[in-house]
């Protein structure tokens, strides 16, 4: 049986990081999954929401459920964007129409890797990475979406791939979406740690599953004129099933 997925792109991936969008949709249909991408999709009201301004990000929390809300499943390389996704219930709670509506929409969204560990039953990948990587566990992602295991298990199943251990490793990179931007020099000091603890890793690549982090700390490589590749998981994953 075919599992159709509705994807959601998000900001970051749309905007700067398209690479990511594709390794995603290649990967899923590879896997098996028919994708769909609603041409409709919009900022998930994140950062306006995390801002304070809950009232008037809600008309792009409304456009959202519209867009998705007929979708099997709703799937997105950002674990950061499905935790919002599903904060949308919350939301609404006082709005019985958009609550349920809410509800539904949360019920069915899925951060990439958790969607191919749960739902496809999938734990290995056939691809192949030599090396050392580094994974950056983001906060969004691991600490309130849930989704600790899923990532690590994937990946440590990659062949040729060795995952080092990380100092600090659940420590926040700095990104914080509008926090890098309100407290520019307290997130500057925190990705220069992140930084340093990924030097002394002696890793080839830093890969993560959210891009907010992976370009503030890949920003913070550059400007050392670090040779290590930063790479999403979802190019990881569907590296060694091209062609």
């Amino acid at each position: 049986m075919t599992i159709h997925v509705t994807l959601f792109s998000t900001c970051l991936v749309d905007l700067f990081q398209p690479n990511v969008g594709i390794a995603t949709v290649e990967l899923l249909e590879k896997l098996g999954c028919k994708i769909d991408f609603p041409p409709a999709q919009i900022c998930c009201g994140q950062p306006a929401y995390n801002s304070g301004y809950v009232h008037e990000a809600k008309p792009a929390m409304i456009h959202l459920l519209e867009t998705f809300q007929h979708a099997e499943y709703i799937v997105t390389p950002s674990g950061s964007c499905a935790l919002m996704l599903k904060e949308y219930e919350h939301v609404f709670q006082d709005d019985p129409k958009w609550h349920a509506i809410a509800k539904q929409v949360a019920s069915k969204t899925y951060e990439l890797t958790q969607f191919i560990v749960l739902v496809l039953g999938v734990t290995k990948i056939d691809t192949s990475l030599p090396g050392a990587a580094v994974f950056h566990t983001s906060c969004h992602m691991t600490r309130l979406l849930g989704a600790k295991e899923e990532p690590k298990l994937l990946l440590n199943n990659v062949d040729n791939l060795t995952i080092q251990s990380l100092t600090g490793q659940s420590q926040c990179c700095g990104f914080g979406g509008t926090f890098s931007v309100k407290m520019g020099d307290i997130s500057a000091e925190m990705v220069k740690e992140k930084v340093e603890h990924i030097k002394q890793a002696n890793t080839d690549y830093l890969i993560g599953a959210d891009c907010g982090c992976l370009m503030n700390i890949g920003g913070r490589l550059s400007r050392e004129q670090q040779a290590i590749e930063v790479l999403h998981i979802a190019e990881v994953l569907n590296r060694g099933m091209e062609g």
